[in-house]
């Protein structure tokens, strides 16, 4: 593959809408989002269910999704977690990999963990510890971290790229497998996107992870194409579009699945992804949430006559 698509659709879709998905849904879900041929999934956050009931069930999830040795997860399980005991949970549950969001703008942080920054990097650093420690006799091979409001904040405006790279450096010394960037309130522009992730490469190397974008003001394609240009070659994204944070107001709309594998594949990048069984896998998350929207151009307009695969036009 050429370009890795990592769906978070479980984990950021369904913490944005007020209703609960059952175990048994989500587990059907996830397993015709695998089929489709997609290789990261994020499956949940293991975050308080007093603040978030919908991912109250994520350790059952995981484990569930293990049950089937005969059938055993051909896709990298990823969990999202805000501190150390999540950490520890996830791991014990199985993940493959946890993601850990560390926000460049000191108001989201204390809105999103309640905690500084600099807190937050310090407890990143003992998740990085706990993994050294656990990670060799568990399914867990790496701790990510996601820098959250990378291109601007709700709360704060903008936000200095020299301390988002600062972050970033931080981060990867304290053993972050990857460090990746997040447009979280949708504020990201192809230009900055493409400054900032050049920059990030420079800084940290192989380090240097994927993309998460929304499509709250119409820009997470291009920022796509901007990222691509800079080296990027994984991106976040979320069947149907659902998704968003609850802790910055108005950051609506991850970009489609179903459009960011139309697009890199047009473009020629192979993600290994079929979108007729990336259709399947929305008809079954419609039946699980009966009358919530669900966005993308590509399945309202179906493919264009003569379309190929990136693998087919090789």
């Amino acid at each position: 593959m050429d370009v890795t698509i990592s769906e978070v659709g479980p984990r950021d879709g369904l913490q944005s809408i007020e209703r609960t998905m059952s175990t048994t849904l989500k587990v059907a879900w996830i397993r015709a989002l695998a089929a489709s041929g997609l290789r990261e999934i994020e499956v949940g956050s293991f975050v308080s269910p007093r603040l978030l009931p919908q991912m109250a069930d994520c350790g059952d999830v995981v484990r569930a999704l293990h049950s089937d040795t005969e059938n055993p997860p051909a896709f990298d399980i990823l969990a999202l977690v805000p501190n150390l005991k999540g950490a520890e949970a996830a791991i014990a549950a199985g993940v493959t990999r946890v993601s850990v969001p560390i926000s460049a703008s000191e108001t989201h942080s204390r809105r999103n963990i309640n905690r500084t920054t600099d807190e937050a990097i310090a407890e990143f650093a003992r998740i990085c510890a706990h993994h050294r420690e656990h990670g060799g006799v568990s399914e867990c091979t790496g701790v990510e971290a996601g820098i959250s409001t990378a291109f601007g904040c709700t709360y704060e405006g903008v936000v200095d790229e020299d301390r988002v790279i600062d972050i970033a450096v931080k981060l990867a010394e304290a053993g972050a497998e990857s460090v990746g960037l997040s447009d979280t309130t949708g504020y990201a522009n192809p230009a900055q996107v493409k400054r900032l992730f050049t920059r990030l490469d420079a800084e940290i190397g192989e380090r240097a992870g994927g993309a998460h974008f929304h499509n709250t003001r119409g820009q997470g394609l291009a920022n796509v194409v901007a990222a691509l240009e800079a080296g990027v070659r994984t991106f976040d994204s979320s069947q149907a579009g659902l998704g968003g944070c609850p802790y910055a107001p108005g950051a609506s709309g991850n970009i489609v699945t179903e459009d960011l594998v139309f697009l890199l594949e047009a473009m020629g990048l192979d993600t290994g992804i079929r979108m007729d069984a990336l259709l399947a896998a929305r008809d079954v998350l419609r039946e699980a949430l009966p009358g919530e929207p669900l966005y993308g151009n590509v399945p309202d307009a179906g493919l264009p006559l003569g379309f190929r695969y990136a693998h087919e036009a090789a």
